[in-house]
């Protein structure tokens, strides 16, 4: 029994990932999350997992740090990103931070399944019109995803707000929490990024930022 977790705020897409798998693949069990907290709790509930299928772009993962703080969590899951964005830098960024493969969602059915057939089988999947020459090691990002990896969600948010130019007035509105907390965390997240001003936190935070993607359910 194959099973799969689809992590997409999108029902249509999960929709369309469940009838392109589930006519290739069996017997097959799916389960479906919309946001990373779920993903979170469904992959420490169930340990029999064999692949998620992450978006990047769903609430609470925050540009990269969903798959960067999934494999922190759970380093041996073969983890797939699928997302509306091709840019080389990117699909380059998510296999150097451990992914076993990055699925446009322009693919088409027969591809996913193909895709999905790979990685179960323990080998790197990437799109045809991804050049390889362009996935090198990466040494100097990997090592910024392990330190971004030491992060709580709650300090990432903070992380962002402060790339967006907020106040720590501004992030505690936002969050809801109060001015103290909101200077608690950016101490945390100076300790843990080795790093002693916004400027330098700012300069992190941007080099995990996604462009929105353009949708393709509309």
């Amino acid at each position: 029994m194959i099973t799969l977790l689809i992590a997409d705020d999108h029902p249509l897409y999960r929709d369309a990932l469940r009838g392109a798998l589930s006519a290739t693949l069996e017997p097959l069990t799916l389960l479906e999350a919309g946001d990373l907290g779920h993903t979170v709790e469904l992959l420490q509930q169930q340990q029999d997992i064999d692949l998620l299928l992450l978006d990047l772009h769903m609430p609470g993962s925050c540009d990269l740090y969903g798959l960067i703080h999934i494999r922190k969590l759970f380093p041996d899951l073969p983890v797939a990103v699928v997302s509306g964005l091709e840019e080389p830098s990117l699909i380059a960024k998510v296999i150097n931070t451990g992914a076993l493969g990055f699925v446009p969602k322009t693919t088409d059915a027969s591809h996913i399944a193909e895709a999905v057939t790979t990685m179960l089988d323990g080998d790197i999947w990437l799109p045809e019109s991804f050049d390889d020459n362009a996935l090198t090691d990466d040494p100097a990002f990997a090592e910024l995803a392990d330190k971004v990896a030491s992060l709580t969600p709650a300090q990432y948010k903070v992380l962002c707000y402060m790339r967006d130019g907020l106040l720590n007035k501004q992030i505690g509105y936002n969050l809801d929490i109060a001015e103290a907390t909101v200077k608690a965390h950016i101490t945390a997240i100076f300790r843990k990024l080795g790093i002693n001003n916004r400027t330098q936190a700012v300069l992190i935070a941007s080099q995990l930022e996604l462009e929105p993607p353009a949708s393709i359910l509309s």
